[in-house]
């Protein structure tokens, strides 16, 4: 099942539901993307020209990120470890497909989970508008 909720108010704007065999990302091409609005996935919705229709209209996206996504770091922001955020890097994809596909920056944040031991690493739109 695939919700997208408005948290203006308490009903989903959009929900479907698949069998297995319906790929996560696939759910991305049947969105309406609005301009300002904030997207929340999780790595099953990884496919970088598809991330990028969200940053052409003006929307924000976070996804947990795959471990074999190659990237390059531009830029290492500081960061109050004490709340659990290891990194917070300005990054750009580091292979030919993936770059064509997202141009733009990006920013991966690293964070430790404490209580449940896990690293958890998410990419995420940069706060600048695209080129």
């Amino acid at each position: 099942m695939h919700t997208l909720l408005d948290l203006r108010g308490n009903i989903p704007t959009f929900i479907r539901i698949t069998d297995g065999k319906v790929h996560d990302v696939n759910i991305l091409d049947e969105l309406v993307i609005e301009t300002g609005a904030f997207y929340v996935m999780d790595r099953g919705y990884i496919d970088f020209e598809r991330l990028h229709a969200f940053t052409l209209s003006m929307a924000f996206f976070v996804v947990r990120t795959k471990e074999n996504v190659l990237l390059q770091r531009r830029y290492s922001h500081p960061v109050d470890k004490s709340t659990g955020v290891r990194s917070d890097q300005t990054v750009v994809l580091a292979t030919i497909g993936s770059a064509s596909a997202y141009p733009d920056t990006l920013r991966r944040v690293s964070y430790f989970d404490a209580v449940t031991g896990k690293r958890l690493v998410f990419l995420t739109t940069t706060s600048r508008c695209p080129r």
